[in-house]
């Protein structure tokens, strides 16, 4: 994963709001048994998210069938919030073949976007 951001260091003030343009938007398709899984899933990455200091776990949306669904974070640097919560993705079986959509900024033309394949372990 270095290899495709660098090394930087950890700690991001969220104290302004108007930091928190960057997103990490994971896109799941693998159905899910019960939405305990996102449950679990969800405060494992909020726990990392605050304690250290990335930006806001904003919460997920799942289909009625438990199909597919997205999970939202947003932070002040798209990377290091994707790096934070990765160990976590990469252990959650339903997450296998998932999508992280990372966006560098605001919601604006000439931002930059990546998408990165999520295999779990």
């Amino acid at each position: 994963m270095d290899e495709n951001f660098g090394n930087k260091k950890k700690g991001i003030s969220q104290s302004n709001e108007l930091e928190n343009k960057h997103a990490v938007i994971i896109y799941f398709n693998h159905g899910i048994e019960l939405l305990d899984e996102i449950y679990e899933l969800e405060n494992e990455l909020r726990r990392i998210v605050e304690r250290d200091i990335l930006g806001i776990y904003d919460g997920h949306e799942v289909a009625l069938d438990n199909s597919d669904g997205s999970l939202y974070m947003y932070g002040p640097n798209a990377e290091l919030l994707f790096k934070g919560g990765l160990p976590v993705l990469q252990k959650t079986d339903f997450l296998d073949g998932a999508k992280a959509y990372l966006r560098f900024g605001p919601i604006e033309e000439g931002v930059l976007e990546i998408t990165v394949d999520i295999k779990t372990k």
